[in-house]
C-alpha cells in the first residue's frame, strides 16, 4: 500500500534551520505533485510550498518565500523542504501530500503523510 511519510522535524532555536524530508513507498513522486502544508494549534491548515511532478514548477507561500525552499530528488524519490531563519511563528505540524490531479491545493490529495512537529523556541 502506497504511503507518504515525513521526517526531519524537531526543536530548533529561532534563527535556526531544519530540512524536512518527504518520502514515499510504492509510489513515485515523479508521477505526483507534492505539497507541504502546516497547521499550528488553533489555526487552519495552510499550504507552505509545492513542487510539480516534474520539478519544474514551484510555489512558495508569501509568508515564507524568502526563507523556505522546496526541491525534489528523483533518484531518492524524496521531496525536501529547507527552512531557514525559523521563527516561533513557524511552529506547527508539517505534512506532505501527493496529488496526481492538482497542484498546490488541498483538494484531490491522493496521499497524506502523518505529519512531523516543528517547534521553534524563542
Amino acid at each position: 500500500q502506497a504511503q507518504v511519510m515525513e521526517s526531519g522535524g524537531g526543536l530548533v532555536q529561532a534563527g535556526g534551520s531544519l530540512r524536512l524530508t518527504c518520502t514515499a513507498t510504492f509510489l513515485s513522486f515523479g508521477d505526483y505533485h507534492v505539497a507541504w502544508f502546516r497547521q499550528a494549534p488553533g489555526k487552519e491548515r495552510e499550504v507552505v510550498a509545492c513542487i510539480s511532478w516534474g520539478g519544474a514548477r514551484k510555489q512558495i507561500a508569501d509568508s515564507v518565500k524568502d526563507r523556505f525552499t522546496i526541491s525534489k530528488d528523483k533518484s531518492k524519490n524524496a521531496v525536501y523542504l529547507q527552512m531557514n531563519s525559523l521563527t516561533p511563528g513557524d511552529s506547527a505540524i508539517y505534512t506532505c501530500a501527493a496529488s496526481r490531479a492538482t497542484f498546490c491545493s488541498q483538494s484531490a490529495i491522493d496521499y497524506w503523510g502523518q505529519g512531523t512537529q516543528v517547534t521553534v523556541s524563542s
